[in-house]
């Protein structure tokens, strides 16, 4: 793992494969190896770059709350640091937020999205609640909760579960409950997606149960230049589920 210090947070990252810039941002309450399954099939086409979002994986952790624009805002500067002016960016579920969140501060260094298991709009405020309330056990009891009950929403891979459990068991209740308020702060992103000049990809699920298939139609009815792929018998997790078709539809950001 590279190692570069962004925002004033140490920021850890994965590079590899060569061709055009490509930042694959992890979703909650995760990190960059659920890319693992994917990279393989994107390096010789793509010069990858794999962080751990900050609070997550071997990231360190401000301590403090924080919005997804400033996890943007990381990405961003990481960019600097790579002397990268111009990159497609890839997020799954809250790293498609992430992405979002990019693409709204600096629609200039945008040269594809790619929204994966992801939606554009904000949190009604029902599950805002949920979030906070979640943020709150995390913080006091720590990740087992949250580990315990989200593999089998995440996926209906049992092959797949246990090595999900584990992740999510690694990483820190403080940037998982961080994260968790963040996500319930997000704006809603649907009227950027029509002003969106770019190359937007979409990968779904149809059986995802936590983010409905019709969230990614509504993405691709409302941008330019869009393209729906819909992996039947695919989950919340696509990359790890089905990798190779994720991998064929994220080459579309080259």
């Amino acid at each position: 793992m590279l190692k570069a210090v962004v925002n004033g947070i140490a920021l850890t990252y994965e590079r590899r494969g060569s061709g055009t810039p490509l930042v694959l941002i992890h979703g909650y309450p995760l990190d960059h190896t659920i890319w693992e399954p994917v990279a393989p099939l994107l390096e010789n086409g793509f010069d990858l770059i794999l962080p751990d979002l900050r609070g997550f994986g071997q990231s360190a952790s401000p301590g403090t709350s924080y919005l997804l624009a400033d996890l943007a805002a990381d990405l961003a500067a990481l960019l600097n640091t790579l002397k990268i002016e111009k990159a497609a960016l890839a997020g799954h579920s809250m790293g498609g937020y992430v992405a979002l969140a990019f693409a709204r501060a600096y629609p200039q260094r945008v040269r594809g999205l790619g929204l994966v298991a992801s939606q554009a709009i904000a949190d009604p405020p029902e599950k805002k609640v949920a979030r906070y309330a979640t943020a709150k056990r995390v913080e006091a009891d720590g990740v087992n909760e949250v580990a315990g009950s989200m593999p089998a929403l995440l996926t209906s891979n049992v092959d797949l579960q246990p090595r999900i459990k584990q992740l999510i068991l690694r990483q820190r209740p403080a940037g998982v409950a961080a994260a968790l308020r963040a996500m319930a702060e997000r704006p809603d992103s649907t009227p950027l997606l029509s002003g969106f000049e770019f190359p937007v990809v979409i990968v779904h699920g149809v059986a995802d149960q936590i983010m409905p298939i019709e969230r990614a139609r509504d993405v691709k009815a409302a941008v330019q230049n869009g393209h729906l792929i819909e992996l039947e018998g695919a989950g919340h997790m696509p990359m790890m589920e089905f990798p190779r078709q994720t991998a064929e539809a994220l080459m579309l950001l080259r």
